[in-house]
């Protein structure tokens, strides 16, 4: 069943906001495409969804939190992970809509090896520089609560093909993950002088990439700032303030087997406030206790 959807419009930037998954279906600048859309009643590679209560994946679905050990269920089977959150594939609630703003939540309540209710909140908003997103969640509980919370945001320059573009990331670390189940085998290491050096507008031309990068270095203004370019110069960026303390740049690619579909080779770039398997690793885990909300934004915007 599609799920219902919401749009939105400012001056020459319109969107569309999905309630499954608070997905953002579609943005664009003058009718060209700032993110990959789709059409289907889930999006592919879970384009635009919100991933929370964490982001990325867990080891074996297990962690141990407040003294207490928790059993998640094992969403990704293939590599034995608890994948993405609790609110992904659910439809949340429509608050409040207006022409450029739509505001959706959802309760997080009981789940296997989950019990910690939370409250989410989301708003999509069109102004003069594009689309701002923020994100609050509040503890409803009566315990202390972990928590972190990611977007699958997914870019592109109109119809430029991926591999005509060029990315520069505000990152100055990547944390090295096993190829076999995408979780950390590591410390951070610096990116400076390597393949994962993105701290100057590089090709994309045959650059594979499911890496989390770290070390955000913020503009004067607070935010952090990531861009995908065309040959002409023109392109987009995603930036973050500084809730989002980590960005996990991904590559859909045909021969890897995970093309977008219609558009073969995509890439995209996850505000994430925590790295993969944080809840273990405690890494810029969030705690909230009873009653504490956390509020965190980011936002694309044409070039």
């Amino acid at each position: 069943m599609q799920s219902p959807g919401y749009e939105i419009r400012f001056g020459d930037h319109r969107a569309e906001v999905v309630a499954r998954g608070a997905g953002l279906r579609m943005l664009t600048h003058r009718d060209r495409a700032l993110t990959e859309t789709w059409t289907t009643p889930d999006p592919p590679l879970s384009a635009g969804q919100v991933l929370a209560p964490w982001p990325n994946r867990i080891r074996d679905g297990r962690f141990r939190f407040d003294g207490v050990d928790h059993q998640l269920a094992v969403t990704e089977p293939a590599r034995e992970n608890a994948i993405h959150g609790l609110v992904r594939r659910d439809d949340w609630q429509l608050v409040a809509q207006s022409e450029r703003r739509v505001e959706q939540t959802i309760r997080i309540g009981l789940h296997k090896g989950w019990p910690y209710p939370l409250q989410l909140t989301v708003v999509h908003e069109l102004g003069p520089d594009g689309l701002t997103v923020t994100h609050t969640a509040t503890n409803v509980g009566a315990t202390p609560a972990p928590f972190g919370l990611g977007v699958h945001a997914y870019l592109r320059v109109g119809d430029v093909p991926l591999d005509e573009c060029t990315l520069r990331l505000a990152a100055g670390t990547r944390l090295p993950l096993d190829p076999e189940r995408l979780l950390p085998n590591g410390p951070s290491r610096s990116v400076y002088d390597t393949d994962y050096d993105f701290t100057a507008a590089r090709p994309l031309r045959g650059v594979v990439l499911d890496a989390p990068f770290s070390s955000i270095v913020p503009d004067p203004d607070g935010r952090a700032r990531h861009e995908l370019l065309a040959p002409d110069g023109s392109g987009v960026v995603l930036w973050t303030d500084n809730k989002f303390g980590w960005v996990q740049v991904f590559t859909a690619d045909p021969a890897q087997g995970h093309g977008y579909p219609g558009r073969g080779r995509a890439l995209a770039v996850e505000p994430m406030t925590c790295p993969p398997d944080a809840f273990n690793s405690g890494i810029d885990e969030v705690v909230l206790v009873p009653g504490q909300s956390w509020s965190g934004s980011w936002g694309i915007g044409a070039i």
